[in-house]
């Protein structure tokens, strides 16, 4: 073989390698399809949505401590003013017993006239002031007892909030760093990380009732994006937007799908109306029912409150704002 040929030999099997070579580190470093991508979005936006939930049920359950703290801060006042009553009470029968000496039976008996009458009357002074004082003795107890109970409750509801507001504060961290992985994920699928949502320009269907109202607000929020935790009034995540839509018909609703599964009452599918709400997942979604087997929702983070099928994935179930 001349040594022109090898040489070519030599030259083709180096590109050839090269060429295998670079292929396959290509391919070990491709970047995922668009529709892995498209599977990712959707695990990754259902555990935020979970996370989300559960946020805002930890916030209902803070609200609710700092209103009992609250209440129990006011009952302090009248409470250790009763306490204080009562103390001066006891610090009275003390010092006039200390002045005067203990009145007993066989004083009171001894002193004066022996006649029954007296006797009588002499003994119904003695049982008078021993109730008198053990009235007084009690309420002293008593308000001392309260008093305490109320301060170590204070106390405790405290110490509870303190720690709420720290895991408040984890959870919300946590939240905001797959928000992150999510919206990058979201811009590598689909060339941007947030949809751009429009404002229904359709027919709003017309009902009556406190219903009404609810199901008009949802279709007047469409495009509004969804935030996790808020409630608008110009963004919504899922139980913040069914929450809004029914405060706007003047029905309080918490913002957590779950509470609302439990503030409202069971139906099935078969009874659905619109202003119905329809949970999904485990109670990790809601959405309302606005007729002809659609809802309006807020999906999760990356999109904007939508019109949509009902059947978007299996419900959990159904129920009616009471």
């Amino acid at each position: 073989m001349s040594a022109a040929r090898t040489r070519l030999r030599a030259l083709v099997v180096a590109v050839l390698t090269v060429a295998i070579s670079g292929t396959t580190a290509t391919a070990a470093h491709a970047a995922p399809s668009t529709s892995e991508l498209t599977k990712q979005i959707d695990a990754l936006s259902n555990k935020l949505e979970d996370i989300t939930e559960s946020y805002n049920k930890m916030n209902i359950s803070l609200q609710k401590t700092i209103a009992d703290e609250k209440t129990l801060a006011a009952s302090l006042g009248p409470a250790r003013d009763a306490l204080k009553a009562a103390t001066a009470q006891v610090q009275t029968i003390a010092a006039t017993a200390y002045m005067t000496g203990q009145v007993g039976t066989v004083d009171v008996l001894l002193d004066g006239d022996h006649g029954p009458s007296d006797l009588i009357d002499k003994m119904s002074v003695l049982d008078q002031m021993s109730r008198s004082r053990q009235r007084d003795i009690a309420v002293y107890t008593a308000t001392t007892q309260n008093y305490n109970q109320r301060q170590a409750a204070l106390k405790t509801a405290q110490d509870k909030q303190n720690a709420q507001v720290r895991q408040l504060a984890v959870a919300k961290k946590d939240i905001q760093s797959k928000i992150k992985v999510l919206l990058a994920k979201r811009k590598a699928a689909y060339g941007q990380a947030q949809e751009t949502g429009s404002k229904y320009t359709g027919q709003i269907p017309s009902i009556s009732g406190a219903a009404g109202k609810a199901v008009t607000f949802a279709y007047n929020h469409i495009g509004d994006p969804y935030v996790y935790a808020s409630e608008g009034p110009h963004s919504f995540d899922c139980s913040g937007l069914t929450k809004a839509a029914w405060a706007a018909a003047g029905k309080s609703l918490p913002h957590n799908a779950a509470e609302q599964y439990s503030a409202t009452s069971r139906i099935s599918k078969a009874d659905l109306k619109p202003g119905d709400l329809v949970f999904y997942r485990g109670l990790g979604h809601v959405g309302l029912y606005v007729g002809s087997g659609m809802i309006i929702d807020a999906p999760h983070t990356g999109t904007t409150v939508n019109k949509r099928s009902m059947n978007i994935m299996p419900p959990y179930g159904y129920g009616r704002v009471r």
